[in-house]
């Protein structure tokens, strides 16, 4: 009962601090993340005050982890790595080998030995996910020539830390005896890790391509949400923990591959936007449990570290970014954006560096130099990224030097226009929810006008069909935001919602102007009392069933007994006006 009593309290009071902290940042223009980890510093053991149970936090953690590595296996696309790869891999692989033996050299000079300076400059070298998004989306550059390097190169990056979590525990590792391995034993201990991770992957390829794609189809038949959540859930806890039990590897590993197999099935948006966003209070956790771990104070025992560790991360990455990127005939924004974009840590850092501790290799002084680090990056990239516009500015004002800066630039052939992703006219774009008998004629009609309909709907079998056909869908709830994203509402000129009936409609709608304020909303109510809800929402034209079905009457009646058609269109339109008279006058039955 007491364990119990404990872990509530560890979780409301870290939970509660990182909400407070977290809206506090982010109404400052930072991350929410500095907000959670200086959330886990205010109730960790090193400041006065309530102080949460820290073993409790880092057991929580770990799922934490898990649901954070299945989401980049969920959210990695082999496609977007090979349109960079002539940049981001060379790239990612030079900047993170120079980030790590600049960490190294930096840790060696203060006394460390060279196994914690690797594990430190590794640590210094993996640029958070989170905040480069969040810095490209605020900025629109997310879609642009530099944001699909930055995120190629990220890509590169994460697959560097899941091979490291996988090799450190057999490199570091001690033998039964408690000792380093060495020599022989250290090969031995390299290439079974090798062969158990090999194991892994082959099983994950062969077993889990065609035993979890059908698995989802029979719960996805079911058609309830929560389990399908706890199923995508099973399978990234289940395979990570068979990780570390059978083929015994990390955790991390494990949730990584479960990500990449749901990621290739049908089913990786719905699992996205239905069963992770749990993640993200997990994850807060992992933020928490790492800002616990600070030590305010005994930073100043090691000012020397810490400097260094800001220089690594804030100037001596994006410098090293920026040259290769330009170096490789990149114009200079490009260059730049690439550079500042990954001038910062973040999870994957932390990530490492409990690892680290856990292997008995790192010190408190070493969590505490990365966390503060992280936290100084994470307020300071945002502030550095805006500018880039300026410092361009400045330059062209100065012709030759821009000319030289910007000489012999070349379109690469990896960077040329994708058809598939050409831009559209809004206006000739279309995205239609649901697929029913309303659906199919909209969809037909958009497609015989020369528009481009994507419909988003939640029979995979329907969405196959029409995949089949050549028409765009999206498998996934409509009254999901990243469902809406993916679907391309904010370059779409219409919404429709073609489903009459619709669960929480009106939010779909809000979130479509939020997304598109621009966009043209077409409703289907059920009922006539929905109409001014709709309308209300944001909804330029709604139709109800139950007016047409009353209109249609009407006109029958009165053609039957021989009314005129200015007499019909009279007695429509005063039919019309009582029928909607709660609604606005615009709106149409």
């Amino acid at each position: 009962m007491e364990h119990g009593y404990t872990l509530i309290l560890t979780l409301t009071g870290g939970l509660g601090a990182a909400l407070v902290l977290g809206y506090l940042t982010q109404r400052l223009g930072l991350s929410p993340i500095v907000g959670y980890l200086l959330a886990g510093t205010l109730v960790g053991p090193h400041t006065p005050g309530f102080v949460a149970n820290s073993a409790l936090a880092e057991e929580l953690a770990e799922i934490g982890v898990i649901l954070l590595m299945f989401g980049v296996g969920l959210q990695f696309h082999i496609q977007e790595l090979l349109a960079v790869r002539r940049v981001a891999i060379p790239g990612a692989v030079s900047q993170s080998l120079a980030a790590t033996a600049l960490g190294a050299l930096a840790a060696h000079a203060v006394g460390w030995d060279w196994r914690a300076g690797l594990i430190f400059g590794m640590s210094l070298a993996v640029a958070s996910t989170v905040v480069l998004i969040r810095v490209l989306a605020d900025n629109n550059d997310l879609h642009t020539r530099a944001g699909h390097i930055a995120v190629g190169w990220l890509v590169v990056e994460d697959l560097f830390t899941v091979i490291v979590l996988v090799l450190l525990p057999a490199l570091f590792g001690t033998s039964d005896a408690g000792t380093p391995q060495t020599g022989q034993a250290l090969w031995l201990a390299l290439g079974l890790t090798a062969v158990k991770v090999g194991a892994l992957v082959a099983f994950t390829a062969v077993v889990g391509t065609r035993v979890i794609p059908r698995v989802l189809d029979y719960v996805a038949d079911t058609h309830s949400r929560e389990l399908f959540t706890l199923t995508v859930l099973v399978i990234a806890l289940g395979i990570a923990v068979g990780s570390a039990l059978i083929f015994n590897v990390s955790m991390a590993l494990g949730a990584f591959l479960a990500g990449m197999v749901v990621g290739r099935s049908d089913y990786s948006l719905r699992a996205a936007s239905d069963a992770l966003p749990m993640r993200h209070a997990f994850a807060v956790l992992f933020f928490v449990s790492v800002g616990m771990l600070l030590d305010p104070g005994a930073l100043t025992a090691s000012p020397g570290l810490l400097a260094a560790a800001l220089a690594i991360v804030l100037v001596g990455k994006p410098l090293v970014a920026f040259v290769l990127v330009w170096a490789m005939r990149y114009p200079f924004r490009t260059s730049l954006t690439v550079g500042v974009a990954l001038a910062q840590i973040g999870e994957f850092s932390f990530i490492l560096a409990i690892l680290g501790r856990q292997l008995g290799i790192l010190t408190v002084v070493a969590t505490n130099v990365l966390v503060a680090t992280a936290m100084a990056s994470i307020v300071l990239n945002p502030v550095a990224y805006r500018t880039i516009g300026s410092v361009e500015r400045y330059l062209r004002g100065m012709p030759r030097l821009w000319t030289r800066l910007n000489r012999d630039v070349a379109a690469p052939g990896d960077l040329q226009a994708d058809p598939v992703t050409r831009a559209v006219d809004p206006s000739h774009r279309a995205v239609v929810v649901g697929y029913g008998p309303t659906g199919r004629a909209v969809v037909g009609l958009l497609r015989s006008n020369g528009m481009a309909p994507t419909v988003i709907e939640l029979n995979v079998d329907v969405v196959r069909g029409l995949r089949d056909a050549g028409i765009d869908a999206v498998y996934g709830d409509a009254t999901r935001l990243d469902t809406l994203e993916v679907a391309g509402v904010s370059r779409a000129g219409s919404l429709i919602l073609g489903s009459a009936g619709m669960a929480n409609g009106t939010e779909v709608i809000r979130m479509a102007r939020g997304l598109n304020p621009r966009i043209r909303v077409l409703a289907r109510a059920a009922y006539l009392r929905d109409v001014p809800d709709l309308k209300n929402a944001g909804a330029d034209s709604v139709y109800s069933g139950e007016g047409e079905v009353a209109l249609a009457f009407i006109e029958d009646l009165l053609a039957h007994l021989g009314a005129t058609a200015e007499q019909i269109d009279r007695e429509r339109d005063r039919a019309h006006a009582e029928l909607f008279s709660d609604a606005p006058p615009s709106t149409r039955g």
